[in-house]
């Protein structure tokens, strides 16, 4: 019963990754691989629920659990990581808050324009932190072994 409440999202998550990719224009084994990332990016949201009840604290543990993902799929096939991280973040994305934030701002409702409008703020952020944060330790980790192989 509950392996279902995490396999079908993540198959959901994995088979809009697919259509992604290739409206992308992405090819060969990198379809498959990159659209895994975004079912582990939101499986492990959904693991996250019961520890943390911040929508935002979920986010940002997903996105770097997915950087993760993405850049060592980048180093095994020597690709770049942004390919990857492209189609595997898709699932993440704050499209509905997007959304409800703009339809709240046309119709001049003020009060649910700035609750959802700082909601996805936050979400976003979240995603973006995460990414960064992944993105600058793997840049250090580079130079690191660069600069240990120089002596």
């Amino acid at each position: 019963m509950y392996s279902f409440y995490y396999f079908l999202p993540c198959l959901y998550a994995f088979v809009g990754c697919l259509a992604f990719a290739v409206t992308f224009n992405i090819h060969g084994q990198e379809v498959p691989i990159s659209a895994l990332g975004g079912a582990v990016g939101w499986l492990v949201y959904l693991l996250a629920a019961p520890f943390y009840p911040s929508e935002i604290v979920r986010y940002f543990f997903a996105s770097v659990a997915l950087s993760i993902y993405c850049e060592v799929m980048a180093r095994i096939r020597k690709c770049p990581a942004t390919s990857y991280l492209l189609i595997s973040i898709f699932p993440l994305v704050p499209g509905a808050g997007i959304y409800y934030t703009m339809e709240y701002a046309v119709h001049s409702d003020m009060e649910h324009f700035l609750s959802r409008g700082m909601h996805t703020l936050g979400l976003s952020g979240a995603l973006a932190l995460g990414i960064l944060l992944v993105s600058s330790v793997m840049r250090m980790w580079v130079v690191f072994r660069q600069g240990k192989r120089s002596k």
